[in-house]
């Protein structure tokens, strides 16, 4: 990856929504602690490494926005552009919505540690139950690690271990220090310019930023 993530705290308090663009210098000025490493550490990227756009998502599996984002909008922007490697996809937990959104996340990160991370990660919205309605339990999780064939006796022991909580607690401590403050929340970017969107927008609002960076 390149190392333009590093100019990213500079941008992200002025950046309020698409239709606003601010061109990005190098600098090692940091005083986010935003960089490279912790902006997509731990988090599997889907794509090619070397796209030269790429799109982080801050998400929260039981929030109704990124259900709808996801069911209407994600496998569009998949089959046109990540596929074909014009964009790369990486997506970091904002759980909103409390224990159970955390505990959802976790167990993305279970089924991570066995390389089914989109995997699972789709699973979870393909079988969105809704905001805090209780469908997120342990017992569903293992359901869904069952689902597409994960080491069951590895992913319970994972998920009663809660050897991801401090992962997704810092995942949206990092978010909120960088201005995140809603679900779905995306920054998207190449080498010199970024937008971020906020909220189920409709791919038609992904692709003219797409064609924008792509064209810069």
């Amino acid at each position: 990856m390149k190392i333009y993530f590093l100019s990213i705290p500079v941008i992200i308090g002025i950046l309020i929504g698409v239709g606003l663009i601010s061109n990005l210098e190098q600098t090692s000025d940091n005083p986010s602690g935003l960089n490279e490493e912790n902006l997509i550490q731990g988090s599997t990227m889907m794509g090619d490494p070397n796209a030269k756009i790429t799109v982080v998502e801050f998400g929260d599996y039981q929030c109704t926005f990124c259900y709808k984002f996801h069911d209407e909008t994600m496998e569009k922007i998949k089959e046109k552009y990540i596929k074909t490697g014009n964009v790369n996809f990486v997506y970091k937990d904002f759980p909103l919505n409390g224990k159970q959104s955390i505990l959802a996340s976790e167990a993305s990160y279970c089924a991570q540690k066995q390389n089914k991370f989109w995997e699972y990660h789709d699973t979870l919205y393909n079988n969105w139950g809704g905001e805090n309605t209780g469908w997120i339990t342990e017992n569903v999780l293992l359901g869904f690690a069952r689902d597409i064939k994960l080491d069951l006796d590895e992913f319970s022991q994972c998920l009663k271990n809660s050897e991801f909580r401090q992962k997704v607690i810092d995942n949206e401590q990092f978010g909120k220090e960088i201005g995140i403050n809603a679900t779905p929340s995306f920054l998207i970017f190449n080498d010199n310019e970024a937008y971020r969107i906020i909220g189920a927008q409709p791919f038609e609002k992904f692709e003219q930023v797409f064609k924008k960076l792509g064209n810069s």
